[in-house]
């Protein structure tokens, strides 16, 4: 299914303000669909004068007439000349008998879309950018009641909003915490001054879980939720401002039991303020759930500290054994296995600095090669490391015996290859779709006799991409001199 970014790339022009300004309208029109009981379809011009529906919104709260996507068709001759009316005009149209699609009997309008300057201005575009078609199957018409009509009233309020350019809102900032609220959860529809006009069965049952006591109809919200928010220690300094309707804003409300997000859209026309929709939903389980996650997710980031810091303990041990011993080959093991502990820590130490269980393997690569540097000046050697491509994100499980096994590699290349010289080692990593290939190659003195050493560092190595990560290694002495180290990871 295309995207509106592509439609216009395909079928038309427009600037990318217009294109910003129908993506806001179609996150926030669901809203609009579920409070008229109908369908909404977007359709933009094309540059043949035609029209291509590009976006499509069902109604949760009735029966949906476009059983398939409409998203990309071009426009139905019955419906062209009211769309083209509509967008040359600026007006809404509505066509005066019934319409008909796949045998169900629909109620069909055009409402033209303009677009709004800019946040600091209450200016609009003088001619529509886009066309927006209502259409409300007539099978299920009855006597609508109470609550449908306060539907039906905000909605049809919110589409001539469109028309005007006043919706939706640059400055909605909803939020990114998960439980925006939606019509049929809670909704009330509150008079220039914030009294409450109207109140969904939903809408007054959430307030009163809350500790709002008795009706709202006929109180001012905000004075009503007053006495519950003198008893909260932290209140956001907006809600006042979205309890009264005149910020287009989300906050959550708290009592000790129920936790309530809130959303206010200001009714405008003509530029003036007349009114707000205000819809609420309980959120009290989905926030017990976030903070749950938050409380492990410090567990777990708490758990890799202190693994890093006794890891760090461990190596510091062993370097301080490393420089106690009189045996040349004793001191080399114990350097050797701090290193490795080192290299493990670093992993730790990068987990518990990150939200998710992925590691930026790039930043800890960058550590590894500090403790290249460490053997090099040990030695007596100058290093020179060049890195080219970039690892990318990894899962810690394959992270940890990846950084103990290019931190062998890299000190072999330091230690052996370029012993009692300087050189450079070259570390490359192209990451493809379901591969990691790495090549680590250095200029020293190559491979003895082309044949990879049988040593403890070469069985660690291959037991670590050969065994835990399911890889394959290779070595080489290039006829220029030198070492190569070819790894193949799977993603």
């Amino acid at each position: 299914m295309s995207t509106l970014s592509d439609l216009y790339k395909k079928h038309g022009k427009a600037s990318n303000a217009d294109i910003e300004w129908l993506h806001l309208l179609l996150s926030d029109w669901q809203l609009v669909a579920d409070l008229v009981f109908a369908d909404l379809v977007l359709w933009i011009p094309t540059s043949d004068g035609s029209f291509v529906a590009a976006g499509h919104a069902r109604p949760s709260s009735a029966a949906t007439i476009f059983y398939r996507d409409i998203s990309g068709e071009p426009v139905r001759k019955e419906w062209a000349g009211a769309i083209s009316k509509a967008f040359n005009s600026g007006l809404s149209q509505h066509l005066g008998a019934p319409d008909t699609y796949d045998g169900l009997l629909t109620r069909f309008s055009a409402i033209p879309i303009r677009r709004r300057i800019s946040n600091k201005t209450d200016e609009v575009t003088e001619k529509p950018v886009a066309v927006v078609t209502r259409h409300t199957n007539l099978a299920e018409a009855k006597a609508p009641n109470k609550l449908q009509l306060n539907y039906l009233s905000c909605g049809n309020y919110l589409l001539d909003m469109m028309a005007d350019g006043a919706y939706p809102d640059f400055t909605n900032q909803t939020g990114p915490r998960r439980g925006a609220p939606r019509a049929n959860d809670g909704l009330l529809r509150l008079d220039v001054d914030g009294v409450v006009e109207f109140a969904s069965p939903n809408g007054l049952s959430a307030f009163n879980r809350l500790g709002i006591k008795g009706e709202l109809e006929g109180k001012a919200l905000a004075v009503a939720a007053a006495p519950l928010l003198k008893s909260q220690m932290n209140v956001d300094e907006s809600l006042p401002l979205v309890l009264n309707g005149r910020a287009p804003w989300r906050t959550d409300m708290e009592s000790p039991n129920v936790t309530l997000t809130v959303r206010a859209i200001p009714l405008r026309q003509g530029g003036q303020r007349t009114g707000a929709i205000v819809l609420c939903r309980d959120v009290t389980e989905l926030r017990r759930q976030e903070q749950e996650l938050i409380t492990k997710d410090a567990t777990i980031r708490e758990i890799h500290h202190r693994v890093k810091n006794n890891l760090q303990t461990v190596a510091s041990l062993l370097r301080i054994q490393a420089r106690r011993s009189t045996s040349e080959e004793a001191k080399e093991s114990l350097n050797q296995a701090m290193r490795r502990v080192s290299a493990i820590a670093l992993v730790h130490d990068t987990l518990s600095e990150g939200l998710n269980q992925d590691v930026n393997f790039d930043e800890v690569f960058d550590r590894v090669l500090m403790l290249a540097s460490e053997v090099a000046s040990s030695i007596g050697t100058s290093v020179r490391t060049l890195i080219d491509g970039r690892f990318g994100q990894l899962r810690s499980d394959m992270a940890t015996p990846l950084a103990v096994a290019l931190t062998e590699i890299v000190t072999n290349a330091v230690e052996h290859g370029l012993a009692e010289r300087s050189g450079v080692v070259a570390v490359n990593a192209e990451r493809k779709q379901r591969q990691l290939l790495i090549t680590v190659s250095d200029n020293g003195k190559g491979l003895a006799d082309g044949q990879v050493g049988a040593g403890l560092g070469t069985q660690i190595i291959r037991t670590l991409i050969e065994g835990e990560l399911r890889g394959t290694i290779h070595w080489s002495s290039p006829h220029e001199g030198g070492t190569r180290v070819a790894i193949a990871l799977p993603l």
